[in-house]
């Protein structure tokens, strides 16, 4: 277990504060009932809460995810959990059904964060939030995405919707979110939570079989996983990074990223550059 404090982060919408670096589910748990799976899955969250991890990220599009998630929390009674998922359907009736589906499924009376899952049939569901969080059913509204050509309509949503969390891609390889959304979300004091942050896999073939730079180590750096998720979350307007991982050993790489020095504006951009030359 880590002894360090923790990286936190604010979120702008109420002050609360959550670890940078929390994990996504989308493919990794979608384990069903196979027991080894599960087994392997418990692990890797027992590893990410005692290690000071909290923001756990869902959605009924991942297949079982969100039933093993709500399973093995509450096998290893977890209390302190950040736990969020979407709504992916259209219309009303549909999406509070799977709303309701969702809150069975991960066993909590209480959703910390739901959000439109890639924007579908947003104006409508986001209604539904704005009047399930003025009830106390979730504690935070947002919005998601994946490709880089939506973020001109996340944009114009927060704008006219303002909801607490906004969710998009962002990784070393696809920094187009340093252009404008990342500034705009920063102006506009919403929290950013920060999908694919591997580029689904991509960074570490690029870098297969490459050493990490030495200057690295002045970071608390001390692999790749940690290379990549410490610059995403060392830029000011990032609040939470999701890497999701099925394997122990990955997950206490990514963990490690919430401990230790963050990279500043200058080794950020050696960084950027180093990786940029590979």
């Amino acid at each position: 277990m880590q002894t360090k404090h923790p990286v936190l982060r604010t979120i702008p919408s109420s002050g609360e504060k959550i670890p940078a670096i929390g994990m996504g589910t989308w493919l990794t748990f979608d384990a069903g009932n196979s027991e080894s799976k599960r087994k392997e899955l418990k692990e890797v969250l027992r590893i990410f809460w005692e290690n000071g991890g909290k923001l756990i990220d869902s959605s009924p599009m991942y297949g079982s995810s969100e039933k093993v998630v709500g399973d093995l929390i509450t096998d290893l009674k977890f209390k302190k959990n950040f736990l969020a998922t979407k709504v992916w359907t259209n219309g009303e009736a549909n999406g509070i059904s799977q709303m309701q589906q969702s809150f069975q499924k991960m066993q909590t009376a209480r959703m910390d964060l739901m959000q439109v899952h890639n924007l579908v049939d947003a104006e409508i569901h986001l209604k539904t939030l704005r009047k399930w969080k003025a009830e106390g059913k979730i504690r935070y509204i947002g919005i998601t995405h994946y490709l880089v050509n939506a973020y001109p309509e996340l944009m114009q949503l927060i704008k006219n919707e303002k909801p607490d969390f906004v969710q998009f891609n962002y990784n070393m390889a696809v920094r187009d979110a340093e252009k404008k959304l990342l500034p705009f979300c920063a102006d506009t004091g919403i929290a950013v939570i920060n999908n694919r942050p591997f580029d689904g896999g991509d960074l570490f073939r690029r870098i297969n079989g490459k050493t990490l730079p030495s200057w690295t180590k002045d970071y608390d750096i001390r692999n790749w996983a940690q290379f990549f998720l410490k610059y995403i979350i060392s830029h000011p307007a990032v609040t939470c990074a999701i890497p999701a991982t099925s394997k122990q050993s990955h997950m206490h790489e990514n963990i490690g990223a919430l401990y230790g020095s963050l990279p500043d504006p200058a080794a950020r951009n050696k960084m950027a550059d180093f990786f940029d030359k590979l």
